[in-house]
Parts: structure tokens; sequence; C-alpha cells
């Protein structure tokens, strides 16, 4: 692809870990990544390991999945909601915007600007995943699988696919847990408990 857009001089892909990126020190300008490091088990060890590919005065762009201040860690419906979200989406853990936040300055980073956007959104962050919407076809016809007869149509799908073994045993299980996952989010998102627009843009100091 770099080759046939004149781009394979100067960009190049590399699958890794980003708890080690297999770069030297100071090697890049900038960084960015969106929604990927709330999956990191050690959020200050995956942001210094981002401070420590970065060149002196580089910018870290950040765009992650976080609860919010309303989050009640004694409130068991907040629980619920939260639980749900780590199982649904495969995350270690759920960090605060102010967990977050730590994690940078503790990792060296400089901050220079901190919001959740959702406060500025035109749009709800969830309503693409909302089983509960209003399906319009005119507007949107593929956003159908999402919805309540959508993802029960898909699920069924996977139930036959995994009966007669073109599907791999236990499909079924993770399109259940998916479908929890998406759940939790649309309840965070109404409770105003989670956000996955915590935007940050931290630099390395020089």
């Amino acid at each position: 692809m770099n080759k046939a857009t004149g781009r394979h001089d100067d960009c190049d892909f590399i699958k890794a870990d980003f708890m080690n990126i297999p770069m030297p020190d100071n090697s890049y300008d900038a960084v960015y990544q969106i929604e990927a490091t709330c999956h990191a088990p050690d959020a200050v060890a995956c942001y210094g390991e981002i401070f420590r590919v970065l060149k002196p005065g580089g910018v870290f762009a950040s765009y992650e999945w976080c609860l919010t201040a309303k989050y009640d860690p004694s409130n068991s419906t907040h629980r619920k909601i939260r639980q749900e979200i780590l199982v649904g989406n495969g995350l270690p853990t759920a960090r605060t915007c102010d967990d977050v936040l730590a994690a940078m300055k503790k990792a060296g980073f400089q901050i220079l600007e901190e919001i959740d956007l959702v406060k500025t959104a035109d749009v709800a962050w969830y309503e693409p995943i909302d089983k509960d919407r209003s399906w319009r076809p005119w507007r949107d016809f593929w956003s159908f699988k999402t919805t309540n007869w959508g993802r029960a149509v898909t699920h069924y799908l996977v139930f036959v696919l995994e009966a007669v073994g073109i599907a791999p045993k236990g499909s079924m299980g993770v399109s259940g847990f998916l479908k929890k996952g998406a759940d939790g989010l649309v309840a965070g998102g109404k409770a105003g408990i989670y956000t996955v627009m915590y935007f940050t843009a931290a630099r390395k100091p020089l």
C-alpha cells in the first residue's frame, strides 16, 4: 500500500506490542492513539514506552476510554455496567479520566490539553450501538445489524454456523459477551459514567 501511494520512503508499518515498542529511544516526532491504550495492563508503563520513543518536544495525542467522575463504585448498577464493559471489550481494568491524567504525568509528560469531548459532541457516542434506537434505513441501512432485530438475526445466524461446523466452537459465547459489552457501553454512556472520548495532548519535555 505504501508503494502504491508513493509513501514507501517515509512510511512504514510495524506489528508489535505497544508495551515494548521495537524502536530506539527518541525515534518519532509525534505519536497518537485512538481507543487502544485502554487495553494496556499498566497505564504508566504504556505511556512510558510512548514517552521513550518520542523525541524531546514531541507530542502525544490520545483518545481514551474512561470512567467519568460520575462513576460511583458503591453503586451496584454502576459496578454492573463497568463489568459488562470490561468483559465485552477485553479490557484489563477501567481507569478514570483522573487515573489517565495521573499516569501520563507519572510517565513524564507535560499535559497541554485535556477534555472529555462527550461534553461538546452533537451526537451521543453510543447512538450507533444502541439497540433501542429508531432504525432509519434511508439514512443508514447497514445500522440494522446493531438494532434489537439485527442483533437477534446475527446471534442466531452464528448459532446455525456453529452448529453446522462453519463457525468455530464457542462462537455463540463470544457473540453473547459482545452483546453484553455493547449494552454496557450504551448504559454507561446514558448514565454519564463512561466516555470513549477523553482527549489529551501531552508533550515530552525538551
